[in-house]
């Protein structure tokens, strides 16, 4: 196939792109690279530097089979502190991607979408026909969404709506204004610092490993069955960000204790995934919290701090 990802540069985009040329087809790759960076880019991929809110991007969806939207302005505090970039990138840039694949006559999507979503949901584990989104970042993918979803509807495109929990592991994008937490803890650990945790450190999140959310994207492509679906990608396990924590330093050792500082405003005090929609298509989580904690931890000392 002839597939198309959005934000190729980025964590998930880069993971997802080595797979797919692995697997023998032929990736185009489109990121703006203010977030992401040109390593996580396979060598393979057709790598067009664009902007997704940019018209210049449409010829580059000529002949694509199929198109994961990746791409998005994702970091919390940054939402907050640009809501109109938020909403152009989010918003405007998706709907310029679905004009984009309708007039190229593309038939199937994958829209990455956020645990966030469920944010003001307090009964856990979050089922995806239950969503309250507070953040201005998960406001905006539900914006998002819902310009997927009309797209769907009328044009007649094979879409399927992924949501996210706390995707980890390496290469992940510790380059944010508040990095993600696996990221954080080991690169301060490993300088010997001490980390920063916001709020009491006993919020809650479903984290899953980055060759998991993988394996599901594939099967989102494949699989006709979820045509149409919204589904959850997560383990279905929760940890504190304490235990995580605490995780990272015990295979450390280094002695130290983290920062407590005022907690981040607009996040949920617990994710949890239910998955089991997403269990009886035939996936499951394969890595385990312990074995994907060390693999991450591989790979900020063999590249992050070299």
């Amino acid at each position: 196939m002839r597939i198309l990802i959005t934000g190729v540069a980025g964590f998930i985009g880069g993971h997802l792109a080595s797979r797919l040329t692995n697997d023998g087809h032929t990736v185009l790759g489109i990121d703006d690279l203010s977030a992401g960076v040109i390593e996580n880019v396979p060598p393979e991929v057709l790598f067009s530097r664009a902007d997704i809110r940019s018209r210049e991007i449409f010829p580059l969806f000529e002949g694509v089979d199929a198109v994961f939207h990746l791409a998005a302005k994702n970091c919390l505090p940054d939402c907050l502190k640009d809501p109109v970039e938020t909403a152009e990138i989010n918003v405007g840039g998706t709907t310029n991607v679905l004009e984009a694949a309708r007039r190229s006559g593309v038939r199937k999507l994958v829209y990455a979408d956020t645990s966030a979503e469920y944010e003001g949901v307090a009964d856990l584990p979050s089922r995806v026909d239950r969503v309250a989104p507070l953040s201005m970042y998960a406001r905006s993918k539900r914006a998002g969404a819902m310009f997927c979803e009309a797209y769907a509807s009328f044009y007649d495109l094979r879409l399927t709506t992924v949501r996210y929990f706390n995707v980890y592991g390496p290469a992940q994008d510790w380059r944010r204004t508040v990095p993600p937490l696996m990221s954080a803890f080991a690169i301060k650990l490993l300088r010997r610092e001490r980390p920063i945790i916001y709020g009491t450190g006993e919020k809650r999140r479903d984290f899953i490993y980055i060759d998991d959310v993988t394996d599901f994207n594939v099967l989102a492509l494949r699989d006709s069955r979820t045509d149409g679906g919204v589904y959850n990608v997560g383990t279905g396990v929760n940890y504190s960000v304490n235990d995580i924590f605490h995780e990272v330093e015990a295979i450390l050792q280094t002695g130290l204790k983290p920062i407590y500082e005022d907690d981040l405003p607009g996040e949920a005090e617990a994710t949890l995934a239910g998955i089991e929609g997403e269990l009886k298509l035939g996936w499951r989580p394969r890595v385990g919290l312990r074995d994907g904690i060390e693999r991450s931890i591989a790979y900020v000392r063999g590249k992050v701090l070299v």
